[in-house]
C-alpha cells in the first residue's frame, strides 16, 4: 500500500482495490495533481473521508470530483459538517461510534478532542488510524494549570477508548503541532504508550518539517518507525 502526504492532515492511500482520500483541504496544483494522477484516472473506487468541518480539514471542491469511469467517490464525512449539497452522491455522516462497511473497506469513528471525529480504517489488510483533530491540546505556556489539566484529562479519555478496542496498528497519522509549545510532542507520545504502532505519520504540523526528528527518536524506543515528512507529494510504501 502506498501513502501520499498531500498537506497539512491531508494524505492519500492507495491500495491494490482502492484509493483513499482524507482530510484534503488545498486546491494546489500540484496536489490536485497527485489525485488526479494516483487515484481518479483510475477504475479502482475512490473514497473521499473529512474528520471535521475546520477549513484545514474540509473543503468543498471534494464534492465535484469524479472518477475516470465518470462515477463520483464514496464520500464519507463528519456529522459535524452540514449544507453539503450534491445531486451525484449523498454523502454518508458518521459521529462517533459510528460504523461504515463495504467489500472493500471497514471504518469507525471515534471521539475527537476538538470538532468531529477520529477514524479507525481497515482495508487492504491494513489497520489504520486517521486522528482528525483529536490531541492533547494542553497549551501549557498560554492556559492555567486547571485548563491544562482538563485538556489532558479529555484526550486520555478519548484515548482510552480507542486504545480499549485498538491493540496494534499498521499506521497512525497523529498532529504533532508546535504550537502546543515545548510539550508539542506530548500527545503523540501518549498514543504510542496505549497504542502499538508499526508507522508513525506525523500531521497537522503547519509546514514545520524541522520538528519531526525529536518524536522519531522518541518513537523508536516503542519500535515504531517514524516518516521524516520533506515535503507535499511525498510517498512511502508500507
Amino acid at each position: 500500500m502506498k501513502l501520499i502526504y498531500l498537506e497539512h492532515s491531508g494524505f492519500l492511500l492507495c491500495g491494490d482495490d482502492f484509493n483513499m482520500v482524507i482530510d484534503y483541504y488545498k486546491g494546489q496544483a500540484d496536489v490536485s495533481g497527485i489525485i488526479e494522477s494516483n487515484a481518479l484516472n483510475v477504475s479502482k473506487p475512490l473514497y473521499v473521508l473529512a474528520s471535521h468541518s475546520h477549513p484545514d480539514h474540509f473543503n468543498t471542491s471534494v464534492l465535484d470530483w469524479r472518477l475516470k469511469s465518470g462515477a463520483a467517490p464514496v464520500y464519507i464525512f463528519s456529522s459535524d459538517i452540514t449544507g453539503i449539497k450534491t445531486s451525484v452522491q449523498n454523502p454518508v455522516f458518521i459521529s462517533a461510534g459510528d460504523e461504515y462497511s463495504d467489500s472493500v473497506v471497514r471504518l469507525k469513528a471515534f471521539g475527537s478532542t476538538d470538532e468531529g471525529v477520529s477514524l479507525y480504517i481497515e482495508a487492504g489488510g491494513k489497520k489504520i488510524f486517521h486522528a482528525g483533530d483529536l490531541n492533547n491540546w494542553h497549551w501549557d505556556e498560554e492556559s492555567t494549570a486547571e485548563e491544562v489539566r482538563e485538556s489532558e484529562d479529555a484526550y486520555l479519555k478519548e484515548l482510552a477508548i480507542v486504545a480499549r478496542e485498538i491493540k496494534n496498528l499498521d499506521l497512525a497519522m497523529f498532529p504533532i503541532d508546535k504550537r502546543l509549545g515545548g510539550g508539542y510532542m506530548r500527545g503523540a507520545e501518549q498514543f504510542l504508550d496505549a497504542i502499538r504502532v508499526k508507522l508513525f505519520a506525523p500531521m497537522h504540523f503547519w509546514g514545520r518539517f524541522d520538528i519531526l526528528p525529536p518524536y522519531k527518536e522518541y518513537a523508536q524506543k516503542s519500535g515504531t518507525e517514524v516518516i521524516l515528512w520533506k515535503s507535499e507529494g511525498q510517498e512511502i510504501e508500507f
